[in-house]
């Protein structure tokens, strides 16, 4: 590492003017905006369907159900998901059944981005609605009372109540989302992607990983990790700033 030499910014200038920094920055971004906006309310909206169903066994079991495929390896998680988007998987056969032409819903451009993001809510989802769960807990069960008393119905007491309870929790989640927005999960690429459809699937994590390890191209993978890094920290700053102008909440 001493008698090493200092190239200074010529790997960070190298990933920039490179063929390939367009396409991978815009599938980060992408593929993390798709994850934001359906991945990141879908925690939320399962927490306050559970909070409105009765206590009972059917309440326990779903959401027992719902917590489990976080558990799951996700490498088990992939294999699963490979075997069922093959063309004579099981989503095969279920476009033969409606006479279309079976296709790897994986290796098909237009089709791997909604399966990506399908399996991350599915195996996330229920764990990550826990935190929005407990908050609602401490709700102040005084305002549901008083909200009867003046007529409210239950969709009348989730937006006034319910919602505004969530409000400090989902700006702080929201905020931790948009830091990690460069950080779209490198593993989950890794094992479902294939060179096929590197065009709307490679992203910056699985690009350091090609080139930084498998290449072993070490410095080159760090410059580009490093780059990727200082873009998140802009944007976690940058998204606390403007939470903490419009909601009043932010991390610090």
């Amino acid at each position: 590492f001493i008698n090493s030499r200092w190239v200074g910014l010529q790997y960070f200038n190298d990933f920039l003017t490179g063929p390939y920094a367009y396409r991978v920055i815009r599938n980060t971004i992408q593929i993390s905006l798709l994850q934001l906006a359906f991945g990141f309310p879908a925690p939320i909206i399962l927490a306050i369907l559970f909070n409105e169903m009765k206590p009972g066994p059917y309440k326990r079991v779903t959401q027992t159900l719902s917590y489990l495929p976080y558990f799951v390896s996700l490498v088990v998680v992939c294999g699963i998901v490979k075997e069922f988007c093959a063309s004579s998987g099981l989503f095969g056969d279920i476009q033969s059944a409606f006479g279309l032409t079976p296709i790897n819903l994986l290796t098909t451009p237009s089709t791997y981005r909604s399966v990506y993001v399908c399996t991350s809510i599915w195996q996330s989802c229920g764990w990550s609605s826990i935190l929005y769960l407990a908050t609602l807990t401490n709700a102040d069960q005084q305002l549901y009372e008083a909200a009867v008393i003046d007529g409210a119905n239950r969709f009348q007491q989730m937006v006034h109540i319910t919602l505004p309870t969530l409000v400090p929790i989902i700006v702080v989640q929201l905020i931790m989302r948009i830091g990690h927005l460069m950080s779209t999960g490198s593993e989950r690429t890794i094992l479902l992607y294939s060179s096929v459809v590197y065009d709307q699937a490679d992203i910056i994590s699985s690009f350091v990983y090609r080139y930084g390890l498998q290449q072993l191209n070490f410095s080159y993978g760090t410059a580009v990790d490093v780059f990727n890094s200082i873009v998140n920290l802009i944007l976690l700053v940058g998204a606390n700033k403007l939470a903490d102008k419009l909601t009043g909440e932010s991390l610090w």
